[in-house]
């Protein structure tokens, strides 16, 4: 018995896949002043506005890598100490949520 006959579904190509890079300039981000203020808002459960909140977690994002690319470089702290140093200084003494995959997005950055 003859097969019937099927539509015919396009070929997908191959697309290769861009590992995302999380680059921000200096531009982009926010004064020490305004860092401060937002972050005793979130201290005392203000209500931040969807860009505070990212403009937020960026500059939270960015004094975590920088401290612990600081720490893993000085020899006064033992090796792999700089990962919970950093976050306890930066997220956890504050009362802040650590975000997932903090490290893996802290190696995307450049």
């Amino acid at each position: 018995m003859p097969k019937p006959n099927k539509p015919n579904k396009p070929k997908k190509s191959k697309t290769l896949k861009k590992t995302k890079t999380l680059k921000k300039t200096k531009n982009k981000m926010i004064s020490k002043t305004k860092y401060k203020e937002l972050i005793k808002k979130r201290q005392h459960h203000k209500k931040l506005s969807l860009t505070e909140r990212k403009q937020l977690d960026e500059a939270l994002l960015a004094n975590y890598c920088s401290c612990v690319k600081s720490l893993k470089y000085s020899t006064k702290v033992k090796d792999y100490l700089e990962y919970p140093v950093c976050m306890s200084s930066i997220y956890k003494k504050r009362g802040f949520i650590v975000p997932k995959n903090v490290n893996a997005k802290c190696k995307q950055t450049q």
